[in-house]
Parts: C-alpha cells; sequence; structure tokens
C-alpha cells in the first residue's frame, strides 16, 4: 500500500485517513470495522507485541519515520496516539503538514 507519503506531499488529514487504514488492516480483531482515536490498540484492537512492530514497521516504512524509541512506544496505547506520533514526527522530520498537527481528531 503506498498513499502521497512517498513523494512528500501529505497534509494532516490524508495522513491521519492513511495511519487509520494501516490500523485497521493490520488489526488482528477483524470484527472493527470502524476506528475511533480512544480505541486502544491491545485492549480494542487485540493488537498483541508482534502485531504492533508490524504496525510500527509499516508506518516508518509507508512515512519514511525514523524507529521509535523506546520511551515513546511506552505512551502510545490508542489510535489517536499512534496518529499523533507519525503528524508529530511527519513534522519534525519534514515540516509537512502545518500546525493543525495538535489538533484532537
Amino acid at each position: 500500500m503506498t498513499g502521497n507519503s512517498e513523494t512528500g506531499n501529505i497534509d494532516e488529514t490524508s495522513a491521519r485517513a492513511l495511519i487509520r487504514e494501516l490500523i485497521l488492516e493490520l488489526a488482528p480483531n477483524r470484527g472493527v470495522t470502524a476506528l475511533a482515536p480512544t480505541l486502544r490498540l491491545v485492549e480494542d484492537l487485540e493488537y498483541h507485541s508482534l502485531a504492533l512492530m508490524e504496525l510500527a514497521f509499516t508506518l516508518e516504512d509507508e512515512f519514511h519515520l525514523d524507529p521509535i524509541d523506546e520511551a515513546d512506544v511506552q505512551k502510545i496505547v490508542s489510535v489517536g496516539d499512534v496518529e499523533q506520533h507519525v503528524i508529530n514526527e511527519l513534522q519534525q522530520k519534514c515540516g509537512l503538514l502545518g500546525s493543525a498537527g495538535n489538533e484532537e481528531h
């Protein structure tokens, strides 16, 4: 799966949509069909350690991000946390997104 992120031309709305698509696609709980920012990766989507690693690698590849560090991993528990982490990384790394990256969705 590829998106506009490969070209470096992506806005926050598109990034969030792609992040949610990837989370849903890789989620072990196939009964979930729509994501909300408050859904928890482990408890609600049934992600386990291997699935979380696959998600991290997929997001790193898709958005050309550096590997996530252990401190950040501990803070990411929900769909919204994943979205915000990627948005923050894109803003820091490439300045690709506008200042709207801190909005809650």
